[in-house]
């Protein structure tokens, strides 16, 4: 099939906005949901993406536009990456093909983008809190705010800012609806309490429940749906933690209900806002990847796919000629592993992003999923670290963010050794700005006594997991990037490396340049390049930024009369210690000329990361510019895209 080929859509064609729903009876919104999961996947298949979780939403997409007076009342998706056909539904869908692409639309809700978008979100578990805030906003008098609708997934109710946020509502008594989109899977297999009593629900059929929403409803059911629906019930208020969970936050509980049934969606949210007075949680059972056989048979319901045939799903993946860093990585800690039996391993719901279900596979009692919790994550290890064991900590660097509190506290004030492997370090292409490895260079390297690496390529990284598995004195990280390695030779073993021992790659004279990460190939390809003009720079791979290779950069400062440092990070990061020490050192006194290149002060929308890398000025072309200009070397013509 001609992935090109657009399924045929009559009603959907006439759905241009969300009001267009609200005169259509129950069986017509129904069609459109089948021709709106059609449009979906076929899209999907031309644009890659996440997939699964927006089919698994579509019936309750349609539902919720048709019920609610969207935008003036706010629907608030949670992560964002089930939001596809809410993009179709809001004015989008002539644009829906441009998805993750640069200069397209985001793969997540951006409220740049649409007014249907009322909130951004690319991470988990903040969809409360932001409907909250909504909520409480039109309370005070917003003009523009009416009813607030969340939608978070059971795998995002792991996370300890869900509750919060539910806690504060009950406390508030403000009216506000969550929607709980129940489909047994997040990225990989919930865990926790949370998940494990709502997976027990699935032993049968779902039953509707209308006891919460209009009482005494449940019992105009016939004898056995009636008895079963408050067993299902009975069976999620009475399985939580200290009993009944959602009631006891102060949330009037509405379920379980069928998720693609859309009779019951229809008529549930339509009791529900026509009754609520204070905060009400919906819980509709769901199935990831609904409606498309791959994707539900897949074994991660095709959370995130490529390119795509529609009709056998077989995913458009260019071959690669070297590993990836996310499973050198893993590779490398099974390796180290396989010696060493204190070492374990704790990812936040990313097993397979972190490479940790290799990890997984061979050493089960040793690799912790904690759920979508990087604070507690964090802490965890700690407590690992702390009791004599090994943690390896492989969060992307964006989401450490999340736990950002915990390292500091937790971690680096009591010296606890704790490794973080921080994958997706740097610009990290489609996802965009929400999951760019931005800063983690900046909020590590200024914590005392922290240890932090960055791999210029795939045999670095292998060093560097042996060095922090022999670091047992203090914390430390180590960052590498996206995708595929450079294509060089694998050691067969790591070596541990000096700690802060930098190594200079080129001698030349003139200017040195200083990178630290994985940009070291693009410095030395800029230096190929300067040879032919008759600049010959001396480049060095700096491997930490903290502790700073103190002998290494003022020996390059003494020996040049320009330096110029090269990283994949924000402002404040390595860059900014290099400057540090050489002014406490007074060698700008002397006259150095200094440069660091870093990320612009903007946040980079999503491209291709070589189209991203070029919008920050970071390639091979822009780092030979920038030694032409502090040479003070004439350009010839423009710099080369």
């Amino acid at each position: 099939m001609n992935p090109e080929a657009r399924p045929r859509t009559p009603r959907l064609d006439r759905i241009g906005r969300p009001a267009d729903l609200r005169d259509l009876s129950v069986s017509e919104l129904a069609r459109v949901a089948e021709e709106l999961r059609d449009e979906t996947i076929s899209a999907v298949s031309v644009t890659g993406g996440h997939l699964g979780a927006g089919l698994g939403v579509v019936e309750l997409t349609v539902a919720i536009h048709a019920v609610f007076d969207t935008p003036r009342d706010k629907l608030i998706w949670d992560v964002g990456h089930q939001c596809y056909p809410h993009k179709i539904l809001t004015g989008r869908r002539d644009r829906i093909r441009t998805l993750r692409a640069g200069g397209g639309l985001s793969g997540f809700t951006k409220r740049a983008e649409s007014d249907y978008d009322p909130f951004g979100a690319a991470h988990s578990s903040t969809s409360i809190s932001a409907g909250l805030g909504f909520a409480a906003a039109r309370d005070l008098g917003a003009r523009d705010v009416g009813d607030v609708i969340c939608v978070i997934g059971d795998g995002a109710m792991s996370a300890g800012m869900a509750y919060e946020a539910m806690n504060n509502a009950g406390h508030l008594r403000k009216r506000l609806f969550v929607i709980l989109n129940d489909n047994e899977m997040s990225i990989a297999p919930p865990v926790g309490a949370m998940s494990s009593y709502l997976s027990r629900l699935y032993a049968g059929e779902p039953f509707q429940d209308l006891y919460a929403a209009a009482k005494g409803a449940v019992n105009l059911l016939p004898g056995p749906l009636r008895e079963g629906a408050k067993r299902a019930r009975d069976l999620v208020k009475s399985a939580a933690v200290g009993g009944r969970l959602f009631e006891d936050l102060g949330f009037s509980y509405v379920g379980p209900i069928d998720g693609h049934d859309m009779d019951q969606l229809v008529s549930i949210l339509r009791v529900a806002k026509a009754r609520a007075h204070g905060p009400v949680l919906i819980h509709a059972l769901t199935r990831k990847g609904k409606g498309y056989a791959p994707a539900e048979q897949s074994r991660d319901k095709y959370h995130g796919v490529s390119k795509f045939d529609v009709v056998t799903g077989a995913q458009a993946k260019a071959p690669s000629n070297a590993p990836s860093y996310t499973r050198v990585f893993a590779e490398s800690l099974v390796r180290e592993a396989q010696s060493d039996e204190k070492i374990v391993a704790v990812t936040a719901a990313m097993p397979d992003g972190t490479g940790l279900n290799l990890f997984a596979e061979r050493f089960p009692n040793r690799c912790f999923d904690v759920g979508i919790a990087e604070q507690h994550g964090v802490t965890f290890c700690a407590g690992l670290a702390a009791g004599g064991m090994k943690p390896f900590c492989a969060i992307y660097s964006t989401f450490l963010q999340r736990g950002y509190d915990q390292v500091v506290h937790d971690v680096a004030i009591q010296r606890l050794p704790v490794r973080f492997a921080i994958d997706r370090a740097g610009l990290v292409g489609a996802d965009g700005p929400t999951h760019a490895g931005s800063f983690d260079i900046a909020f590590l390297a200024n914590l005392p006594d922290f240890v932090v690496m960055a791999a210029a390529d795939e045999a670095e990284l292998v060093h560097m997991v042996a060095t922090a598995a022999a670091i047992d004195d203090r914390p430390s990280a180590f960052r590498f990037p996206r995708g595929e390695g450079a294509g060089v030779d694998m050691p067969e073993r790591g070596e541990i490396l000096p700690i802060g021992k930098g190594r200079v790659m080129r001698e030349g004279s003139g200017v040195a340049i200083l990178s630290f990460g994985a940009r070291l190939h693009e410095a030395l390809r800029a230096a190929e390049a300067l040879a032919s003009r008759g600049i010959r720079p001396t480049v060095a791979d700096a491997r930490f930024a903290k502790p700073l290779d103190r002998d290494l950069v003022l020996s390059l400062a003494a020996r040049h009369d320009a330096l110029i440092t090269v990283e994949e990070g924000a402002v404040g990061g390595f860059g900014s210690h290099v400057a540090q020490l050489l002014a406490e050192e007074g060698v700008f006194d002397g006259g150095l000329r200094f440069r660091s290149m870093v990320f612009p002060d903007t946040f980079i929308d999503q491209d291709s990361p070589a189209k991203m890398y070029a919008s920050a000025g970071m390639n091979a072309e822009h780092i030979e510019a920038k030694v032409l200009e502090v040479m003070g070397v004439a350009r010839l013509g423009a710099v080369r895209a």
